[in-house]
């Protein structure tokens, strides 16, 4: 009893504190402020006014700055989705009393919502942090903005200072949880990993029974590819292709070739791969694309270690996701499709979706910033049946191996020979903004209530809605009814120097 009444004691004490510093501001004349404050937070009502900066920053900044809007947008997204679930409706605090507050400041129509905490103080908190985590420059430009759109909300009337207090913290957090989750696609420097080495594979001093398809279409490096493969291994051949045309070029190349060689993204590298597979060669991988995350994780830096691999005839052994049509009780009924990186269903194939509808017409920036808000407002969690039980999940992620980290996107792996799926899932309920954050924040999965984190071979799911998107190694198709996970071990021979 007396350790309620000590709670009641500093609870009231607290509350009194907050309204004499709520009163304080109301009594306080500035004159600069009377209509520049409320102003202020009329711009930033529905996030219109950090929209705006980073749309205009992503199409008139530079790489750095365009990828500090992006992570700025996507941190403001996550604290607005945290705020309106379990922040707004946790704790059902009622607006101040407008007493004292000049009518010059008030807005012409009250907030509906509860006040804590500030939704405002979180949005300008999480932009401005995630621009700093990113543009320390462009941060700075904008914090004091952030810092006077949140104190315009006491100003107005609209909040109590521990309100906007709360949500200032809160933003601060998103910002952080997104860089920790942006840190799951940052790939590090080359490392090779301990996969057995493939015997037999054709050693190509020259390049002669080699065909390298570069795609036209996928990121930057095919004119340093082209001229690495004229150097080292001149009777290589080359095809230039892109868009539809790609994968009957790598159909046609690996059945005439000894080797398949293709420049381009991980996509590209998908579907090279799958076409290697199916005709019987080894595969040889340039890097060309944006993240290169496969490339990577395999130990191989740039061309010059491919072609080096080539002409030695040093390759190793990788492991290939596999994902089929199946029927009642697990049976395969229909072609498989390979991963050599990630599967998923939920967020994840919904982003690319949106962004991939919206980049032909916007532009590649702006599509994932509006993709990335319409995600975290509006989806719902994916309805599954998995190895039998039903789930409701945010995210399901399958790796080719193990990845490293403990959120739930990945890292890096440091090998692709173990022949295991790295399965991760966050359950569903309320919106993905509070499950991201927590998935974030929390420690291994393995002791989130809110998550899974397992190893397994092979994984049946089951009830899957008509029209559900997946992702696989960065592309994007409609799911069948059900699908069977599983690993082929050591099954694609992969050119790298030992």
């Amino acid at each position: 009893m007396a350790d309620h009444d000590q709670r009641l004691t500093w609870r009231g004490a607290f509350a009194r504190g907050d309204r004499r510093l709520f009163d304080a501001v109301a009594r306080r004349h500035w004159p600069a402020a009377e209509r520049a404050l409320p102003a202020l937070g009329r711009a930033a009502n529905h996030g219109v006014l950090w929209g705006g900066i980073a749309a205009g920053l992503t199409v008139l900044g530079a790489p750095r700055t365009r990828k500090a809007a992006l992570r700025a947008a996507a941190s403001l997204a996550l604290a607005s989705a945290t705020v309106n679930t379990l922040g707004k409706w946790s704790v059902r605090r009622p607006r101040p009393l407008l007493e004292g507050v000049p009518l010059v400041r008030r807005p012409a129509v009250q907030p509906w919502t509860t006040s804590f905490p500030s939704g405002h103080s979180a949005s300008a908190f999480a932009f401005a942090t995630g621009m700093a985590l990113e543009s320390p420059f462009w941060g700075a430009v904008v914090a004091p903005v952030a810092a006077s759109v949140a104190f315009s909300r006491v100003y107005t009337g609209v909040h109590y200072p521990s309100d906007v207090a709360a949500g200032a913290l809160l933003g601060v957090a998103a910002g952080f949880a997104v860089r920790q989750l942006a840190r799951g696609v940052q790939r590090a420097r080359a490392v090779p990993g301990d996969e057995r080495p493939a015997a037999g594979v054709p050693a190509l001093p020259d390049g002669a029974g080699l065909t390298v398809v570069v795609n036209t279409g996928a990121g930057t490096a095919g004119g340093a590819v082209l001229s690495t493969l004229k150097n080292r291994l001149p009777k290589a051949e080359i095809v230039e292709c892109g868009g539809e045309e790609l994968q009957e070029e790598l159909a046609a190349a690996a059945a005439r070739s000894q080797v398949l060689g293709v420049c381009g993204g991980d996509g590209t590298v998908n579907a090279a791969a799958t076409a290697a597979l199916r005709a019987g060669v080894p595969l040889a991988v340039f890097p060309g694309g944006t993240l290169n995350h496969f490339a990577l994780d395999l130990g191989l830096a740039g061309p010059p270690d491919t072609c080096r691999a080539i002409a030695a005839g040093e390759a190793v052994r990788v492991a290939v996701g596999r994902f089929t049509p199946a029927g009642p009780g697990g049976a395969a009924e229909g072609e498989s499709g390979y991963f050599l990186n990630t599967f998923s269903f939920g967020v994840y194939p919904e982003l690319l979706r949106h962004r991939l509808r919206w980049a032909p017409r916007i532009g590649g920036g702006p599509a994932a910033l509006a993709a990335a808000w319409r995600v975290l407002r509006a989806e719902r969690p994916v309805r599954l049946t998995l190895a039998g039980r039903p789930r409701s999940a945010w995210l399901l992620f399958a790796g080719n191996g193990t990845y490293h980290g403990s959120g739930p996107t990945p890292r890096r792996r440091e090998g692709l020979g173990e022949g295991l799926l790295d399965l991760r899932l966050v359950h569903g309920g309320g919106r993905p903004g509070p499950r991201l954050l927590a998935a974030a924040l929390a420690g291994p999965l393995t002791r989130s209530p809110a998550h899974v984190a397992i190893r397994l071979r092979r994984l049946h799911i089951e009830d899957i809605p008509p029209g559900t998107p997946f992702a696989y190694d960065g592309e994007y198709a409609k799911a069948p009814p059900a699908l069977l996970l599983d690993t082929l071990p050591d099954a694609l021979p992969v050119y790298r120097p030992h």
